[in-house]
């Protein structure tokens, strides 16, 4: 009995202890759920289409002239493609698909990369939103014009001046030195003012902007780029690219036309045109 006192004093300090030991636990237990309740939501799509089933046959013969003339094997070999090899296909996919006719060849090529965020705080959306805008800023897409619109249409105001303001080498497309030449291939192609004359081609002549430039009406964030180069030592080709942005996916779509004829350019009015189609498409069929 005589060391009953001391034995209730350490019971006490044992209980004071545990008391506080379950303070701390519960503090902790209390981070989880706070971190739960600030978690970005996912992005919306979890998986990413067939790409070389993404572009439909009637497509593929519009995009690819002297598809359809070829024989039925040879036309299903070109319409199959060549899938794009990757490391990861639940998170990037593409495909590509090219073809050959006497006054030239023509190749496409789509792909899809889906954004996944790893930081809880960061969305999908938002992750994706940062890699389209590294993509567009890598494009180095010039100023815009005064007025003009994804459509294509600068107003009155557009000048030569107004353009000297921009990326240099880009009317058109990266290539300045065929923009100069008025005669260059008797093809659609821009002036340095970055539009084009297409009055011999019974529009009215109506100008129109074919410059690299941001796209305002295809998914969530979109831009279009124009580049003519060289293959070898004279032959040339024209790759136009539709870069867009849909909820946590980017799409790539790259249209090339590379003519026979060294002396001929390749049409930039028809290949922004064809591959903006595509594109819209290709939106469309993230809807469905």
């Amino acid at each position: 009995m005589a060391y009953a006192p001391g034995a209730v004093l350490i019971a006490a300090l044992a209980v004071g202890c545990s008391s506080g030991t379950g303070t701390d636990d519960s503090a902790t237990d209390s981070k989880p759920g706070a971190l739960a309740s600030s978690t970005a939501p996912p992005g919306r799509y979890r998986t990413l289409p067939e790409a070389c089933r993404s572009v439909s046959p009637a497509t593929l013969k519009d995009l690819l002239p002297g598809s359809a003339e070829l024989p039925e094997a040879q036309q299903e070999k070109v319409f199959d493609g060549s899938p794009t090899v990757t490391y990861d296909t639940d998170r990037r996919v593409g495909c590509r698909w090219k073809t050959e006719a006497p006054d030239g060849a023509r190749s496409l090529s789509v792909d899809f990369e889906r954004v996944v965020s790893y930081d809880p705080s960061v969305s999908d959306d938002d992750r994706a939103r940062g890699v389209y805008e590294k993509k567009e800023a890598a494009a180095d897409l010039p100023s815009a014009l005064p007025g003009s619109t994804d459509s294509g249409t600068p107003d009155a105001s557009d000048s030569p001046s107004a353009t000297a303001s921009g990326k240099p080498g880009k009317g058109g497309g990266k290539d300045a030195g065929k923009s100069s030449d008025p005669d260059a291939g008797g093809k659609t192609g821009s002036d340095t003012t970055g539009t084009t004359d297409t009055g011999g081609s019974g529009d009215g002549g109506a100008s129109e902007n074919l410059q690299p430039r941001v796209l305002d009406s295809l998914g969530d964030s979109a831009f279009l780029d124009d580049l003519l180069t060289r293959a070898g030592s004279a032959a040339q080709h024209r790759t136009v690219s539709v870069v867009f942005r849909t909820s946590n996916v980017i799409v790539t779509v790259q249209y090339t036309a590379q003519p026979t004829l060294s002396t001929e350019i390749p049409d930039s009015k028809e290949l922004q045109e064809k591959a903006q189609a595509l594109g819209r498409k290709l939106v469309d069929s993230f809807s469905e």
